[in-house]
């Protein structure tokens, strides 16, 4: 079977970690979005397994991406596709 990709701004807006595409693509243009530990551009694919790393909304949050969703993703089901590994603040 063959892996779900899927653009990294397009993953955070789907599963709720920011309000919108064009945020997270600004996010990643300002260097607070890191996949596997190096900076990432907005159109990085990311795939199950990827460990992400978010520095926004004064929070450094690191996640496990479970699962690729298809579709769009209702705000209650979003936690079903990461696992998160941190949440700190930031100082």
């Amino acid at each position: 079977m063959k892996r779900r990709k899927m653009r990294l701004d397009l993953l955070l807006n789907k599963l709720c970690f920011t309000k919108t595409r064009s945020i997270a693509k600004n996010a990643c243009d300002k260097g607070l979005v890191s996949v596997n530990g190096k900076t990432a551009k907005a159109s990085q694919n990311v795939q199950e397994g990827d460990i992400i790393l978010l520095k926004l909304y004064g929070f450094a949050h690191e996640m496990r991406v479970s699962s690729i969703p298809t579709g769009n993703v209702a705000k209650k089901d979003a936690g079903t596709y990461f696992e998160m590994l941190s949440r700190e603040p930031l100082n």
